[in-house]
């Protein structure tokens, strides 16, 4: 597979993880995140892909109205970027240590129903769907983040019903498979949107090795990005390119531009643009990145 002449680059300006909350320019409440997201723009995104937290606490939230408050903010901003919402609340299970037969505090299970209500109110153009259960571990926090097929199966089916394009998440090589039986069950429209996701605890490691194994198992004519966490974020931008891939870069997955450095969005993207360029290619605009997706229009 060839280097694209166009690369969609997508921002993830916010994510619904624990941080570092030093960080001066962190975007919490819902103006913050719609500024974010212009920032991003500004700086050469062709999407964004977005969570919502508690403008007190600071914590992720899956609460609807926070999505359609923060939906509504962005689209009043003029931001004219893809809209990407995240679909993956509701799906962390802690374990309680006496008895891990019963769910410990912190964990958020949620019906399929209840995890994609904000996606019928805020109707963006695609929304995530994280085909994986996996340990992960959230700082210091270890969890379980279960995704059955069965609340799988009946969220993507509630997304081809409001003509909206799920952005797969994947994890790990068996992710893909599932991804593709669901494809074949004919849950999942084609061309089909991949994000592989690397660097995270305790899920694919951030290595050009994977994520040319990771590619070669994606049904064909998939449409595909791939990310790295922390210091890999801008190594797996390059091997994306080089690979034929999109990208993602933000501060959903690191906070940093150099040690001890903190950045913002619009650096983050500044930066991944440039090593775009650099290897020969351009960053599709907005309509270009919709045209790429076969996108439908939704709003």
């Amino acid at each position: 597979m060839s280097m694209k002449q166009k690369v969609i680059l997508t921002c993830a300006v916010v994510g619904e993880n624990a941080y570092n909350k030093a960080h001066p320019n962190f975007p919490v409440t819902p103006q913050q995140i719609a500024d974010a997201a212009w920032e991003a723009e500004q700086a050469g995104a062709s999407a964004v892909h977005l969570h919502v937290r508690d403008p007190e606490t600071g914590d992720g939230s899956r609460d609807p109205e926070l999505f359609l408050d923060m939906a509504t903010r962005v689209r009043d901003k003029g931001v004219t970027a893809v809209m990407n919402i995240t679909c993956g609340g509701g799906a962390v299970y802690i374990p309680d240590q006496s008895d891990e037969s019963r769910a410990g505090s912190g964990s958020d299970i949620a019906t399929a129903e209840e995890r994609y209500k904000h996606i019928e109110m805020a109707l963006p153009e695609v929304c995530s769907i994280d085909v994986t259960t996996q340990n992960q571990q959230d700082g210091d926090t270890d969890l379980v983040y279960l995704n059955t097929p069965y609340t799988l199966k009946k969220m993507a089916k509630r997304f081809q019903g409001l003509g909206m394009k799920p952005e797969i998440e994947v994890f790990a090589p068996g992710d893909i498979m599932l991804a593709k039986k669901m494809i074949e069950e004919g849950y999942f429209d084609a061309p089909p949107c991949f994000q592989i996701v690397m660097g995270t605890r305790w899920g694919l490691p951030a290595t050009s090795e994977t994520m040319i194994y990771m590619r070669d198992l994606l049904p064909k004519g998939a449409q595909w990005a791939a990310f790295g966490v922390a210091r890999m974020q801008m190594p797996m931008v390059a091997q994306a390119v080089l690979l034929g891939g999109n990208v993602r870069v933000g501060l959903e997955d690191n906070l940093y531009l150099s040690r001890g450095v903190f950045a913002t969005n619009g650096q983050l993207v500044e930066r991944a643009v440039a090593i775009i360029k650099n290897l020969g290619c351009d960053v599709a605009t907005p309509d270009e990145a919709r045209a790429m997706l076969g996108l439908k229009k939704i709003v």
